[in-house]
C-alpha cells in the first residue's frame, strides 16, 4: 500500500495524546483505526474506524492489527492503581509489540518520555526503558519520541496546578521549586509522531518546547495568567504529599504521586537535546488561560472509573 491507502491504527486515539495524533493523521487524509480499551466519546464519527485494544486475547489483538501500515502508541499507566500495574503495562506493551510483528506492521510510532533509564528508582521511567527495550529489539521499524510535560486542551496536570490556584488562597510548592521542567504542545508532539511514521530509520528523540521553568517559575506563570490571588509557599516534599492525599479525599483523585514528585524534582522533565518542538508554553498559556482550569480533570474519572462509581471512591 501506499499514499493515502495506508491504513494508520492509533492506540488511545480517543484520548489526549492518541486524539492529536489521530486528528493529523485525518486532517492528512489517512485511513485511521483507533484502538480503544475503554468506552469513550468517539470524536471523529464515520472519519475513523474503531477496534478494541484487547491485551487478554493475543489473536485477538493481531486481527486488530492486520492491514496496520503504521501503528501510533500512546498506551501507558500514569501510576499502579488496581489491577493496572506498570508490570502489567510493560507485559501489555510487549505484547502490543508481538501482535506488530504477528500482523506484518511495517513502522512502530512510540511515545516515551524524557530520561527512560532501566537503572532508574522510580517505576515509571524504568519501565518506559524496558519497552523502549522491547521495541529495539524487535523486528519493526520504529521511531520512538520523548515528550515532557504535555500541556494543550486536555491535559491533566497542567490544568489542575490552575484550578487549585484559582479555588485555593494558597498553593504549596515542594521543596526550593528549583527543579525544572520544559513544557511540549500536545499537537507539536502529534506532528513530530506523524512525521516519525513517514520516516524509514530507527531513532529515540526528545520532544521539548522551547522554555524551561523552574517548578516554582510555572507555578507563578500560571498564576497570573489566570487572574489568582492565591499565596504561593514552600514546605518539605513530605508535608507537600500530606496535603495532596487531603486533596485527593476531595477531588476523589489521585492528584499527583510520590514517585511522579520525585521525578519532578530530579530534573527528569527537561532535556539537554535542542528543543524539537516550536509552541512556546507562555504564549499558548496566554492565549488560553480564560479556559484553564476551569474544571477539574480527574486522572481516575477519565481512564478507571465509570459515571456511577465516581462518587463512592474514597481515597
Amino acid at each position: 500500500m501506499s499514499g493515502n491507502f495506508e491504513l494508520h491504527a492509533v492506540t488511545g486515539a480517543f484520548g489526549f495524546t492518541g486524539r492529536y495524533i489521530a486528528q493529523r493523521l485525518i486532517n492528512a487524509g489517512k485511513r485511521v483505526r483507533a484502538l480503544i480499551g475503554r468506552n469513550r466519546p468517539n470524536p471523529f464519527g464515520d472519519r475513523i474506524e474503531v477496534a478494541r485494544l484487547q491485551f487478554d486475547d493475543f489473536q485477538a489483538l493481531v486481527d486488530s492489527l492486520k492491514g496496520v501500515d503504521v501503528l501510533y502508541n500512546t498506551y501507558w499507566v500514569r501510576f499502579n492503581y488496581g489491577e493496572t500495574t506498570f508490570e502489567r503495562a510493560v507485559q501489555n506493551s510487549q505484547m502490543l509489540i508481538r501482535a506488530a510483528e504477528e500482523a506484518g506492521v511495517r513502522r512502530l510510532v512510540h511515545i516515551s518520555i524524557t530520561n527512560p533509564s532501566e537503572d532508574s528508582p522510580l517505576p515509571y521511567f524504568r519501565s518506559k526503558a524496558l519497552v523502549e527495550r522491547a521495541i529495539r529489539n524487535s523486528s519493526l521499524s520504529y521511531g520512538i519520541i520523548r515528550p515532557t510535560v504535555l500541556f494543550g486542551e486536555g491535559d491533566i496536570l497542567l490544568n489542575n496546578i490552575a484550578y487549585f490556584l484559582r479555588r485555593f488562597p494558597i498553593f504549596i510548592v515542594p521543596g526550593k521549586g528549583d527543579y525544572r521542567l520544559q513544557p511540549v504542545y500536545v499537537d507539536d508532539v502529534a506532528a513530530l509522531a506523524v512525521e516519525a511514521g513517514e520516516r524509514m530509520d530507527n531513532f529515540a528523540l526528545d520532544a521539548v518546547g522551547p522554555e524551561v521553568f523552574t517548578f516554582a517559575e510555572l507555578v507563578r506563570l500560571i498564576r497570573d495568567a489566570v487572574g489568582s490571588k492565591a499565596k504561593i509557599v514552600h514546605a518539605p516534599p513530605s508535608l507537600t504529599m500530606l496535603c495532596i492525599r487531603v486533596l485527593n479525599y476531595f477531588v476523589n483523585d489521585i492528584v499527583l504521586t510520590r514517585e511522579e514528585l520525585e521525578g519532578l524534582m530530579a530534573n527528569l522533565l527537561v532535556s539537554d537535546q535542542p528543543p524539537t518542538c516550536p509552541t512556546r508554553f507562555s504564549e499558548w498559556l496566554r492565549e488560553n488561560a480564560e479556559q484553564m482550569g476551569l474544571h477539574y480533570a480527574s486522572e481516575l474519572k477519565r481512564h478507571f472509573l465509570t459515571t456511577s462509581a465516581v462518587g463512592c471512591l474514597l481515597l
